[in-house]
């Protein structure tokens, strides 16, 4: 075969390689999870992500300071004809090693560095070294094939977890602690939807990660089980640690530790808010369970929801020295890949409650707070200058950071509930407009406010406790003088509530008969209350406002073309002004396309141009604006993921940031691999099979040969394949046609 030849057959592989591919980018990555979800302050380890439509995934990002990630290596799905070719070339090497190690040079890697170091040296590519290295480099490759051969799934349990990505991730010593996201990036899809991503303050303990889970064929799930080792079940740790797992179906992991007496335990997980709907499982997510035993077997604590979590906690004094074990499992023991779990376990602080949960934004702010291990913990208040809305606070103590709570910020005038305040007779007076900062303080509690009205008046009545965190379940009514019942609400469904599926809090708008004395009853639908059932209760007229959320959180399209995103506006006590959709300071080469949604629309489309390629992502802001009163607002919009739970509800669950991709679809990157010229004798056999295989009817379409083609290089680009049974293959394909 002549040197133009082959230059047309690698042109040919070179074209339905990427032409497909390319198309392929187009489609926005999915991230399904990641392993571990996090780790600690000062450490650089590797992670694995399972996906979707990650062709082309060029790197990663994680949001927030003193952490970064590298992309390793990628794992595409593989295919039954991708794993006959691999046992080809398995077959290949393992009959013919000397002679495949004596004239095989590889070339230049995949850009990502793999642990499994299958490259030769500089040396080797060249042919200068000796014999012993080649036989080494053949013996990686053999053992790289083994290994992507064994992780073979040819049904898995999830489709859009069978794409594997490898992340180095480092975290600076100095890095702030908390939640962070993090996103697959690919050249055409731009990054993917985010995962919640902890850098934490403890030595960090992870399990092996788990392999594609194969599909369960109803009556024969026993076959789908993972076989782990019995020494794979219990693992010996040291506390204070975050313990790192994937729970596999019917699987339960334990935990063994030793512990002093008078120690004072917080046992914290983190499993449904790493992965907050699993789409195809109910009830949407992994339901973990945390059980406390001591060395004799001897069950101590468990918990299955902490208040109206589903991720438990355990908080738990040890009573003697001794060795205990932790075990967590799932409530109806499913599980997979993303069944993911974060367990902090150690005598850290944490709180349970503060009072008030909310205040007066301008104000200083002293929140009293109460839980295990603050000693002398200092609460570290919301900014002077902080805006109206909600904030997480935690608590400090020896450079250890609390679970985070949140804290409202409003621009109301506050009050303090003041018991006894349970019968009308007892109702404590308040002058609107109000917020009172109150508690259900025991159980079938009821607190009452009176406050002066006169005919007309439109009133507004709101709870925020849920939204707070607070376990009340709030319920209210409205009632006139003479006990007659004016207005009632319980629950009260908010597109802002994120991952909330209780939507627990209560809110009316009443307009108001006559002048006189009004009532405001507020208790818990469960009849239950203590310290921690706090409650914030808004009394005042209407304050018309809105809130818009952008979906999805990330999107990429081509120069000079367009793109669109859904914008929901959530309109507040009943404003119904036209709001105006535009980008907020868009970047060069960026043009929006206004829309205006009037009084009655609650979703549109709204996109925007843009005329030249990004470097990566960048950040967006939409924003809203509006007529209120004489006033003109606006309010930047929250990008969001639209996520279904339990095959039916659909929830909008906030991200940090709206990420855009602007690509040039005339740029193709640089070749992983260039393969060398095949040699004759290789042409001539390959030429010999062909011609063999048309003798005997099989002929293949030029569809077909492209579709072969196209494996093969995929193959080779993965450095899964020597450039000689590369050339080899592809050879057999121009043959073919």
């Amino acid at each position: 075969m002549s040197k133009v030849q082959w230059l047309a057959i690698v042109g040919l592989a070179g074209w339905v390689a990427t032409a497909p591919s390319a198309r392929a980018q187009s489609s926005r990555p999915y991230a399904g999870f990641v392993y571990p979800a996090g780790g600690q302050q000062g450490t650089t380890f590797m992670v694995k992500l399972g996906g979707q439509a990650l062709e082309g995934v060029t790197g990663a990002i994680v949001t927030g300071s003193g952490i970064s990630a590298r992309l390793v290596e990628y794992h595409r799905k593989l295919n039954p004809q991708d794993m006959q070719l691999l046992g080809q070339q398995l077959t290949q090497l393992r009959k013919s090693k000397t002679r495949v190690a004596s004239r095989k040079k590889f070339s230049e890697a995949p850009t990502a560095t793999s642990t499994d170091a299958m490259l030769m040296s500089d040396e080797a590519r060249t042919g200068k070294t000796s014999a012993a290295a080649k036989g080494d480099a053949t013996q990686q490759l053999v053992e790289r094939i083994q290994r992507r051969m064994r992780e073979y799934v040819q049904r898995p349990a999830s489709v859009s977890l069978a794409s594997i990505a490898y992340v180095e991730v480092t975290i600076a010593a100095g890095a702030p602690a908390g939640e962070r996201e993090l996103r697959l990036v690919t050249l055409r899809g731009g990054a993917s939807n985010p995962l919640p991503f902890h850098v934490g303050q403890l030595p960090e303990h992870c399990r092996k990660p788990m392999g594609t889970c194969p599909f369960q064929v109803l009556g024969k799930e026993q076959l789908a089980l993972r076989n782990r080792p019995e020494n794979e079940v219990e693992d010996r740790v040291t506390v204070p640690c975050t313990l790192n797992g994937q729970i596999a179906s019917g699987e339960m992991n334990r935990y063994r530790f030793a512990a002093r007496k008078g120690q004072r335990l917080v046992i914290t997980t983190l499993a449904r808010q790493l992965i907050p709907y699993i789409a195809d499982a109910v009830p949407g997510w992994f339901q973990p369970v945390l059980a406390l035993y001591d060395t004799d077997g001897k069950e101590l604590a468990y918990d299955d929801d902490y208040r109206f979590r589903p991720d438990p906690t355990i908080i738990y004094q040890i009573p003697k020295d001794g060795e205990y074990v932790l075990a967590i499992t799932d409530a109806i023991y499913r599980g997979r890949e993303d069944f993911i779990y974060r367990i902090t376990i150690g005598e850290k602080p944490f709180i349970t409650s503060i009072f008030p949960l909310g205040g007066r934004v301008g104000e200083a702010h002293t929140p009293k707070m109460k839980g295990w291990n603050l000693g002398d913990a200092e609460l570290m208040p919301p900014a002077k200058d902080a805006a109206p809305g909600i904030q997480l606070l935690a608590a400090n103590k020896d450079g250890f950071t609390s679970d985070r709570v949140p804290f409202a910020l409003d621009a109301l005038p506050e009050a303090f509930e003041k018991e006894p305040n349970d019968t009308e007779a007892h109702a404590q007076k308040v002058t609107l407009p109000v917020i009172v900062n109150g508690r259900i303080d025991k159980e079938d509690d009821w607190d009452i406010f009176q406050f002066a009205g006169k005919a007309g008046e439109t009133v507004v009545v709101e709870v925020s406790a849920r939204r707070l965190d607070s376990p009340v379940d709030s319920v209210i009514k409205l009632t006139d003088a003479a006990g007659k019942l004016l207005a009632f609400s319980d629950d009260r469904e908010d597109l802002g509530a994120g991952v909330n599926t209780h939507h627990a809090d209560s809110y009316f708008m009443a307009k108001l008969p006559a002048n006189g004395a009004y009532y405001v009853h507020i208790g818990d639908t469960g009849r239950k209350g203590g310290e921690e059932y706090g409650y914030r209760l808004r009394i005042s007229a209407p304050q018309p406002d809105f809130a818009l959320r952008v979906v999805s959180s990330s999107t990429s399209l081509r120069q000079r073309n367009s793109a669109s995103l859904t914008v929901y506006a959530m309109r507040k006590d009943g404003f119904d002004g036209p709001i105006k959709i535009t980008l907020k300071d868009p970047p060069a080469g960026f043009t929006p396309n206004p829309v205006t949604l009037n009084g009655t629309q609650n979703i549109t489309r709204f996109s925007f141009q843009a005329d030249r390629a990004t470097q990566g992502p960048i950040n967006l802001t939409v924003i809203g604006s509006a007529k209120i009163g004489d006033k003109r607002i606006a309010h930047a919009a929250v990008a969001a993921e639209d996520k279904m739970q339990a095959f039916l509800w659909r929830h909008l669950v906030p991200a940090q940031d709206l990420k855009v991709l602007v690509f040039d679809p005339s740029y193709e990157p640089p070749p992983k691999r260039v393969p060398r010229e095949i040699s004759p004798e290789l042409v001539a056999e390959a030429r010999a099979k062909a011609a063999e295989m048309q003798a005997k009817g099989q002929k293949f379409s030029k569809k077909q040969v492209a579709g072969r083609v196209r494996q093969i290089r995929d193959l080779f680009d993965e450095g899964l394949l020597t450039d000689d049974f590369y050339g080899e293959k592809v050879a057999e394909c121009g043959a073919a046609q």
